[in-house]
């Protein structure tokens, strides 16, 4: 199994990329129709693809979305939505790699990204206290490296790391970031983290569904994927 310094190495080569980047996207079924083909022939690479929420919830579109993307050469892995009021983190993580959200050593498979980002309900928190949050969120990514050998990508945005989990440093050496900021630049990173793995920097791709830019070259991507 490889540890937790091994780990930060690998994603710790970013930390000095300035000017290398890979363009991709995030969809899921909101983006019933994706042409994929068009996507790569427009220099897109990677896709993430919504495939679990919560312990009862597995996207419709995430099978047919995922085939079309291997298909099409792209580097692509599957997303969990959390829901921390309905469940544990352990739990969720197992019922996300058991739908979608498992990881290979190919070169073309992402860990699994663990999304974090305001309720819909309008209950930003889901409840939780932040200690209880960044409980949850070690419950999630802890159990998922245990069945893959690889920490989750988390998803989320600076506003809501700050009021859900107290602004945690926890886990910047395990998981890379893929910060949310619609905007020209990146701006402040959530606490633990010194530089972004991915930044979704637009709600609009044009594919479908969300921009994202890698903070990397593609033989750096793939070795995230390799998990080396």
């Amino acid at each position: 199994m490889k540890t937790v310094a091994c780990f930060a190495a690998a994603i710790g080569i970013f930390a000095s990329t300035t000017s290398a980047s890979v363009q991709g996207f995030d969809i899921s079924h909101y983006q019933a129709t994706v042409n994929f083909a068009k996507a790569y022939s427009d220099g897109a690479r990677f896709v993430i693809i919504k495939a679990t929420e919560g312990t009862t919830y597995i996207d419709p579109s995430f099978s047919d979305h995922y085939t079309q993307a291997t298909n099409a050469g792209f580097i692509r892995g599957g997303y969990h939505f959390a829901q921390p009021a309905s469940s544990s983190g352990a739990a969720q993580a197992n019922y996300f790699l058991k739908n979608g959200g498992g990881w290979s050593s190919d070169g073309i498979t992402l860990p699994g990204m663990l999304d974090l980002e305001y309720a819909p309900s309008g209950n930003s928190c889901y409840g939780l206290s932040t200690s209880a949050m960044v409980s949850w969120i070690n419950d999630f990514i802890t159990t998922y490296h245990a069945a893959t050998t690889q920490y989750p990508l988390i998803y989320t945005s600076t506003s809501w790391w700050q009021l859900c989990t107290g602004n945690s440093g926890s886990f910047g050496s395990k998981s890379p970031l893929v910060v949310a900021r619609y905007a020209s630049s990146v701006g402040t990173l959530p606490n633990g983290w010194s530089y972004y793995t991915i930044w979704q920097n637009s709600d609009s791709a044009p594919w479908g569904g969300d921009s994202d830019v890698f903070n990397g070259d593609l033989s750096q991507l793939q070795k995230i994927a390799r998990g080396s």
